[in-house]
């Protein structure tokens, strides 16, 4: 299985011009699976909610359509963050669709900053797409600060976990090493680069995308301020089996019965 990233500089609020960036990169490629930046159309250093609704979409809009254009360029499956409109809330999500449309999409849960001021918290649970044998399943930049969302995508079956991400933090390509490692499953991570400074925020995007196997290997890596693209074939058989070792499996060793209750008291 062929899968990758595209490492981009979005224009903030230009979501045509940066759609023609990623054409560029994207039409002479054939993939399995695509994986984009979070909100990569539209930037991320918004001001105000006024600011992004106006930036808002729905499957009907110019992100799906433009993505699905892409699909049937690459023949891969496209994931890409994008924000998402349902009748008056507006969500950080990610968008997977095929060439023959959209398939769905994952609504950030773990907010980061001022983004819990823009939007809401995601109202989907974590979910597993099987498409054509493959299982993929998506989360949102800061949620891989969270163990239990990529410990949750795993037992529900993932193979690969489309990771799309703004970070500005410089700790989560080194945590995917654990993520993946802890779960056996493979991740893409692809991040942007650049800078956004607007109001009181300046941010500065950490690049450094990233595929790492389900063993740990870092498979691939982009520059910190470079716009990159890069693919690899994976064999996903390898990350349904759980054994570590001829007397560990990951998943049969938990001993759910000692952890933390998580159901909150009555």
């Amino acid at each position: 299985m062929k899968v990758g990233y595209i490492q981009t500089s979005p224009i903030f609020g230009e979501k045509r011009q940066n759609f023609k960036k990623i054409e560029k990169l994207i039409t002479k490629l054939k993939a399995d699976l695509i994986v984009l930046p979070e909100l990569f159309a539209t930037g991320y250093a918004f001001v105000s909610k006024e600011e992004a609704v106006p930036l808002a979409e729905d499957f009907n809009g110019e992100t799906a359509q433009f993505l699905i254009k892409m699909a049937k360029i690459t023949g891969a499956i496209i994931i890409g963050g994008f924000i998402e409109k349902e009748e008056e809330k507006i969500y950080n999500s990610a968008m997977i669709v095929s060439s023959e449309g959209v398939i769905g999409s994952y609504r950030k849960i773990h907010l980061y900053f001022k983004e819990k001021l823009w939007f809401f918290p995601g109202d989907k649970p974590l979910k597993v797409y099987d498409i054509d044998g493959v299982k993929i399943g998506i989360m949102i930049c800061f949620d891989w600060i969270f163990p239990e969302t990529t410990r949750t995508l795993a037992l529900l079956g993932a193979d690969i976990i489309a990771h799309p991400t703004n970070l500005v933090l410089p700790y989560c390509q080194k945590a995917m090493v654990t993520r993946c490692l802890e779960n056996r499953v493979f991740a893409v991570t692809a991040n942007r680069i650049g800078e956004e400074k607007r109001g009181s925020d300046h941010f500065t995007f950490t690049g450094k995308s990233q595929i790492t196997s389900y063993n740990g290997e870092i498979l691939s890596s982009a520059p910190r301020d470079e716009i990159y693209v890069d693919f690899i074939d994976i064999d996903i058989q390898k990350a349904r089996d759980k054994n570590l070792n001829e007397y560990n499996n990951l998943f049969e060793d938990r001993q759910v019965e000692f952890y933390y209750n998580t159901d909150k008291p009555k």
